[in-house]
Order: structure tokens, then C-alpha cells, then sequence
């Protein structure tokens, strides 16, 4: 018969290997947010998502978009949440969707494929070292893609997620003019293009959140709306993005952040 010291030790080491991988599961988890129970099939959503971050006025977004109870997604270069790893460890800590959107924000169609997984590979593994969050989802650089970026995304496990709706923030920094651009836009299951480096942006989001909540809709990541949540990699969502006028909608490297600030700016 075994000692009742040797069956506590027993007990002990089978509690322990039980208990580990439920505690390493539980820290992938998004904290609980009332977004997870929107069924964005019965009611109309809409996606507001922000690319080049974590800009330097994202701390400031975040603190709209908590007090309004909203969810974003956000597509992460990895040069600026390398500068800005607090603003993207709040991103996931809040339960925003972090998406991968280059480290340099190269277009990806002029890069060897190499070159390509290296721009994406060094946003993933620098995302997870910032939020303990793996990106979700690929956006390419000025809405950019061929046939190799495709498949270098299907291999890496990453759906695309495009838009189908502009806000022209990066062009006009106006207040009204981005309310008014993204309004024109809006529509059910909209795919809304943003940027949280974009001051103006950042400034007229209560009034513009309260305008689209007004009208019905909720506001959602992207993975909530219809048809996402089963993307599978290497997909393109939506499918009504016109990937013939993308482009139009994103700025320049002339008009991108790195224009109007360093990536150290906003510490």
C-alpha cells in the first residue's frame, strides 16, 4: 500500500499537469466584452478599422472607443509598435482585433518573396512580444496584392481583410470631411478604413460613433461581422472590395505617418 505521503505527491503532480495548459489557454483568451455577444446576422454592424499603428493619438482612440463600448481592428506596422508597444498591449488588453500590416509598409508586389515573409514574419512574432497576441489577419500595404502575397498569406495562416469603405482621413484631415466621408460610406457589414496617426481622425470619433450608433448600427471588429468569423487563410474579405480602387483610398509614403512624425513620437 502506498504511503499517504507518496498518494499527496501523486495528487500534487496530476493537479499540476491538469492545471497548466488550462492556465496557458485562459491567457490567450480576449477578456470578456459585451461586442462578443452582438449577432451581427439578426442586427447591423459595421467594422472601423485603423491602419499604420499604434499611431501617436491611439491612446487617445482607445479612450473613445472604451467609454462608447466599441470594438476596432487594428492593422499593426511593426516598426511603430516597436516605438509604441503600450498602445498595442492596451489594443489587445481591451479586446480590439490586431491584424499584421507590414513592419515598414513596403508594397509588397515590388518585394521578392523572401522579402515579403520577412516584412510580415518580423509584425507577427514583434506583435506577440508587445501583447502576447499573434495577429489574426493580413492587410497589405496600400491594399496591394498578387498571386505571392496570396499564398505567402495562406501559409502563414492569415486571412486578407481589405475594405469596402474609405474615410480619405490621411487626404483631407478634416473633421468634417472624414464624418462626412465615412457616413456617405457606412452600410451593413462595412468595412470602414481609418488611421489612428491622423489627429482629426482621432478627435471627431465620439460624434462620428455616436452618429452610427444612432443609425442602428453596432460597432464591431472585423471577425464579428457576417461571413468573417469563418475566413479561412488566404481568403479576401469583404468580397465587395474593389480592389481596382483601393489604392485611391490609402495615402502615399509621402502622406503616411512617418511623413508627419518619427516612430518615437507619442512616447
Amino acid at each position: 500500500m502506498k504511503s499517504p505521503a507518496r498518494l499527496l505527491l501523486a495528487a500534487s503532480c496530476t493537479a499540476a499537469l491538469l492545471s497548466a495548459p488550462t492556465a496557458a489557454w485562459s491567457a490567450e483568451k480576449p477578456k470578456a466584452d459585451k461586442t462578443n455577444s452582438v449577432d451581427c446576422t439578426k442586427v447591423k454592424c459595421i467594422a472601423l478599422t485603423f491602419d499604420d499603428g499604434p499611431g501617436k493619438y491611439a491612446d487617445k482612440l482607445l479612450d473613445t472607443l472604451k467609454k462608447t463600448k466599441s470594438k476596432a481592428t487594428f492593422f499593426l506596422e511593426g516598426q511603430y509598435v516597436k516605438s509604441r508597444p503600450a498602445f498595442a498591449k492596451r489594443m489587445a488588453q481591451e479586446g480590439h482585433e490586431l491584424g499584421n500590416h507590414s513592419y515598414t509598409h513596403p508594397h509588397l508586389r515590388d518585394l521578392d518573396e523572401d522579402r515579403i515573409r520577412e516584412e510580415l514574419t518580423r509584425t507577427q512574432e514583434i506583435v506577440k512580444q508587445a501583447t502576447g497576441k499573434t495577429p489574426t489577419m493580413l492587410r497589405p500595404p496600400y491594399g496591394e496584392l498578387d498571386q505571392r502575397v496570396q499564398a505567402i498569406a495562406k501559409e502563414m495562416r492569415l486571412p486578407i481583410v481589405l475594405w469596402n469603405g474609405g474615410s480619405r482621413d490621411w487626404a483631407t484631415k478634416n473633421e468634417k470631411a472624414i464624418y462626412d466621408e465615412v457616413l456617405k460610406n457606412a452600410k451593413r457589414d462595412g468595412v470602414i478604413l481609418m488611421h489612428d496617426w491622423v489627429e482629426q481622425t482621432v478627435k471627431v470619433m465620439p460624434k462620428l460613433i455616436a452618429a452610427l450608433q444612432k443609425q442602428g448600427y453596432h460597432i464591431v471588429s472585423v471577425s464579428s461581422l457576417r461571413g468573417a468569423g469563418k475566413l479561412e487563410p488566404g481568403d479576401i474579405y469583404p468580397a465587395d472590395a474593389d480592389l481596382e480602387r483601393l489604392s485611391a483610398d490609402t495615402p502615399t509614403s509621402e502622406d503616411g505617418p512617418g511623413a508627419a512624425e518619427s516612430p518615437a513620437d507619442g512616447l
